[in-house]
């Protein structure tokens, strides 16, 4: 079973979906339509000679005393036989020779579904791939799973869904959703029902190079990472001898280094500052767009905050908002100090949306936050592009500037929720989020005045010289 899924690792990047596809129909393969380089059929056919029949067309075609063709195009014709029948075939030259490739009966298979196949069929040989011998590969692959003994318990699925089961915990859901995504999408339709310790690199880079072909580099170097995870995990439970993803360093070339769109020029910033002041869409995005230089959150994490997660306005408290751990991608609670901008602006909002549920409610439920897409359509429609400027561009925004303002990386890192590892490792332990939190409180506060003066256009000194 594991030869002949790896078998059909070779071909990278394209795809047929076997479920049914030419009569062969088998479990191990029914996700195929969701993996490799092409994208299944959209049902139009631009760029290709077809539509010459309908379905009226198809139907009545009448047998008579010899077989006949009926012709759709681009290779793709209807057999009419002289019992009645109607077959599904396509003519097509690979190698310099003429081939033919049955598609199945009419109307089991309908028109549309012919010509869909049809396209896959034209981009396997525009791949350099002859759909016959694919065709043939599917049946041998059908047969050998049919034929081979109880599938070994050490799988790679099995082992990798152990892993993600006591691991993907330590991640937030949309996370971890992703991983496992990945995994189910471009692993385990692979190499899933082979045993771990068969899989052999080449194996494994056979996989990743389909996901390469279809122009996702960033997604197979996720997958190999996930992998390595996958079988370092293996190695510590006595089920694989060693991390074969150590032999796939470098096989893959180094993916496009991409950056969300952020606004990081002082002056920059105070005008998207002030064009956020005169905002005249949604009270409640508005609110989010001022808060967000402010606190650098997450998107998602300043987005689905709720307000039992605040300190009680009307007492004297510590002005900090701790996000509970759930909330997190890193899974550990995280310290938010509060600066006096911070906290007037709150306050404002809580006049608008109430004191329970979420800060940014919907406004189609109160139940549930605003969209993840809310603040960038807001900003797209002060006249900002997803280049110039994203919801996670606050981020990149704080960062460089309190960095050129004179604050040690660090601290930044920390209040980041990204703090570095040989820093806090140690800390990990007891109660992180509060590490260095004096100083987080001072540095949130200047860079809430920073912000205030960019906005006004007023000069300022360097945030750390002030507060030596």
């Amino acid at each position: 079973m594991s030869f002949c899924l790896i078998l059909l690792g070779v071909y990278a990047g394209v795809f047929i979906d076997f479920s049914g596809v030419w009569g062969y129909r088998t479990k191990t393969l029914v996700q195929f339509n969701s993996v490799g380089g092409i994208e299944p059929s959209s049902g139009t056919h631009k760029g290709y000679d077809m539509g010459k029949l309908n379905d009226k067309a198809v139907a009545a075609a009448k047998a008579k005393e010899k077989d006949f063709k009926v012709s759709d195009g681009d290779g793709l014709f209807v057999l009419v036989k002289t019992n009645g029948s109607k077959l599904w075939r396509l003519k097509y030259r690979f190698g310099g020779k003429e081939k033919l490739l049955s598609f199945g009966q009419y109307p089991a298979v309908s028109l549309k579904q012919a010509r869909d196949w049809t396209l896959d069929a034209r981009k396997l040989i525009a791949a350099g791939l002859d759909p016959s011998s694919v065709k043939q590969d599917a049946k041998a692959a059908s047969v050998a799973v049919k034929a081979s003994p109880a599938p070994p318990v050490d799988t790679v699925e099995i082992i990798g869904r152990e892993w993600f089961a006591k691991f993907g915990s330590q991640w937030v859901d949309s996370h971890g959703s992703k991983v496992i995504r990945r995994m189910e999408r471009d692993l385990f339709p692979w190499v899933g029902g082979a045993e771990i310790k068969s899989v052999t690199p080449a194996a494994l880079l056979s996989v990743l190079r389909r996901v390469e072909a279809r122009g996702a580099l960033d997604t197979a170097h996720r997958l190999l990472q996930n992998c390595g995870q996958v079988w370092r995990y293996a190695v510590a439970t006595g089920r694989a001898e060693r991390d074969i993803t150590g032999d796939l360093r470098g096989a893959l070339p180094p993916a496009k280094e991409t950056h969300l769109g952020a606004i990081t020029e002082p002056s920059e910033i105070g005008a998207l500052l002030r064009n956020i002041e005169s905002y005249r869409g949604s009270e409640v995005v508005r609110f989010l767009l001022q808060l967000s230089p402010l606190l650098f959150l997450r998107p998602g994490e300043i987005r689905t905050a709720k307000w039992s997660e605040f300190p009680d306005f009307d007492e004297e408290v510590d002005e900090v908002w701790t996000i509970p751990a759930s909330r997190m991608k890193a899974k550990r609670p995280h310290v938010v100090p509060l600066s006096r901008q911070a906290m007037v602006i709150l306050g404002d909002l809580k006049d608008l949306t109430g004191d329970e549920g979420y800060l940014f409610p919907s406004p189609r439920s109160p139940m549930r936050p605003l969209s993840n897409t809310a603040v960038l359509a807001a900003l797209q429609r002060m006249g900002y592009s997803g280049a110039e400027m994203t919801a996670h561009g606050f981020r990149a925004m704080a960062s460089t500037n309190l960095e050129q303002l004179g604050y040690d990386v660090r601290l930044i890192e920390i209040q980041l929720a990204h703090a570095d590892q040989d820093q806090v490792r140690a800390a990990y332990k007891r109660e992180t989020h509060l590490l260095r939190l004096d100083e987080r409180k001072k540095m949130m506060q200047h860079w809430a005045d920073y912000l205030d003066s960019l906005r006004t256009g007023a000069v300022i000194v360097p945030i750390r010289r002030s507060m030596e």
